[in-house]
């Protein structure tokens, strides 16, 4: 039976406010900054290795702020190196918060930028109707694979862009995660049917299944909710829409899915009490990288 729950994706406004809120609430950016700046430079030195040139795709890059964080690391490693930078995303809105930001931001000259203001299979399509043959050396698709109905064929599309030496980071949410569990147990009842939770370990046993080797790196992360369980706060309804991605979670949901959501959010699997009483979502984010060797 078809679900009466509206999807938060019908608000783009509402659904925005809800991933900065996520952002603030956890500290999965700190991780995930940390990354970018100590560990990333490092893993592209050998597909750097002296280049002039490094051509970039950034598949749903949002308002651009970790894409430009990558490039300060990188640029920071290879100063006299310059960037050509497909940026694709898919929001008018968010594309136009990244020109805004790049163009504030100085010393940006060694980028050179291509503004796609398109899906994954969007630009997948034109480019082979174009039949353009450009090849890249980084390819980053970082928290946006739970968009994508067919996202081995996603992924295959990303390995054969990439120059011999490239490297495509793929970033999920990890299997054990709280956010795991809470879809798994409910998703099928109140997601969207194209929109779900995937998560890192089905990758895995994509490029597995292909005999595709990788790297691994896990993000430990947790993320503050303890605004959901305080009824009528409106932080913690905006982030529990967010985690289900249901609009108006809270006033919609049958009281049943409603309590047992709540429920499972606050049980040992999926979040830590605290001393302070804090609940603390399992948050943890895993990046898998993929080097073309051919």
């Amino acid at each position: 039976m078809e679900s009466p729950l509206k999807s938060l994706l019908s608000d783009g406004d509402r659904y925005h406010k809800g991933y900065q809120l996520l952002l603030e609430r956890s500290n999965k950016l700190q991780r995930m900054q940390h990354f970018l700046n100590h560990l990333l430079p490092d893993i592209m030195s050998s597909t750097i290795n002296g280049k002039s040139q490094l051509n970039v795709i950034g598949f749903g890059s949002g308002s651009g702020e970790l894409d430009l964080e990558m490039m300060s690391a990188l640029h920071l490693k290879n100063p006299n190196m310059m960037v050509d930078y497909e940026v694709v995303e898919p929001v008018a809105q968010q594309i136009s918060k990244y020109k805004e930001l790049a163009s504030q931001t100085p010393g940006l000259d060694y980028i050179k930028w291509n503004w796609n203001n398109m899906t994954v299979q969007e630009f997948e399509k034109d480019w082979k109707e174009k039949e353009r043959t450009k090849k890249f050396d980084f390819i980053h698709m970082f928290e946006m694979l739970y968009f994508v109905k067919d996202r081995g064929a996603t992924v295959s599309f990303c390995q054969s862009l990439l120059n011999k030496d490239g490297k495509l980071f793929i970033s999920l949410l990890a299997g054990n995660s709280g956010w795991s569990k809470l879809d798994k147990t409910y998703g099928d009842r109140f997601r969207e049917p194209e929109v779900s939770v995937v998560v890192i370990d089905d990758i895995k046993q994509y490029l597995d299944s292909k005999g595709v080797s990788y790297q691994r790196y896990l993000l430990p992360s947790q993320m503050d909710i303890t605004e959901c369980f305080i009824e009528g706060n409106e932080e913690g309804e905006l982030l529990i829409d967010f985690l289900t991605e249901v609009l108006n979670f809270k006033k919609s949901a049958p009281p049943e899915i409603k309590a047992g959501v709540l429920e499972l959010l606050h049980h040992p699997d999926c979040s830590v009490v605290q001393s302070n009483g804090k609940i603390m979502l399992k948050n943890d984010c895993e990046i898998i990288v993929v080097e073309q060797l051919s």
